[in-house]
C-alpha cells in the first residue's frame, strides 16, 4: 500500500469537509430565539413574525427545507398576537414537515381550544 503525500492528504481531507451547504435555510431562526431569551422586548413577536415568514419564503425560493422549530415557533408568536387559525396552520405545517413533533403539536393545539 502507497502511503499519500501528507500535503495532498491535508488537502484531500481539507476540501471533503469544507465548502458544504446547509440542508436547512436557517435565515435568522437561531438570532431571535437568542434575543428573544437574552434581551426580552428586542425582538417583539410583530417583528419576529415578519422575519420568520421571510425567511420561510426564501427559503421555499431557493429550495432549501425550513428547520425544524421555525414553523412551531411562529404559530406560537402568532397565538401570542391572537390569530388562532394561523398559529394553528403553522402547528399543522410543523407536524406535517416533522412528523416526530405531531405529538407536542397536538398537544399546542389541544391547549388553544381549551
Amino acid at each position: 500500500m502507497r502511503l499519500f503525500p501528507s500535503g495532498l492528504l491535508l488537502s484531500w481531507i481539507l476540501t471533503g469537509c469544507g465548502g458544504t451547504q446547509s440542508l436547512y435555510h436557517w435565515g435568522h431562526y437561531e438570532d431571535l430565539l437568542h434575543a428573544m431569551y437574552t434581551h426580552p422586548g428586542k425582538a417583539e413577536p410583530p417583528l419576529q413574525i415578519e422575519i420568520l415568514s421571510q425567511d420561510i419564503d426564501r427559503a421555499h425560493a431557493s429550495g432549501q427545507a425550513v428547520p425544524p422549530g421555525v414553523h412551531a415557533h411562529l404559530g406560537y408568536l402568532l397565538s401570542l398576537q391572537g390569530h388562532m387559525d394561523a398559529a394553528r396552520r403553522e402547528f399543522e405545517t410543523e407536524k406535517s414537515l416533522y412528523p416526530e413533533s405531531a405529538r407536542f403539536m397536538d398537544q399546542l393545539m389541544k391547549g388553544m381550544t381549551e
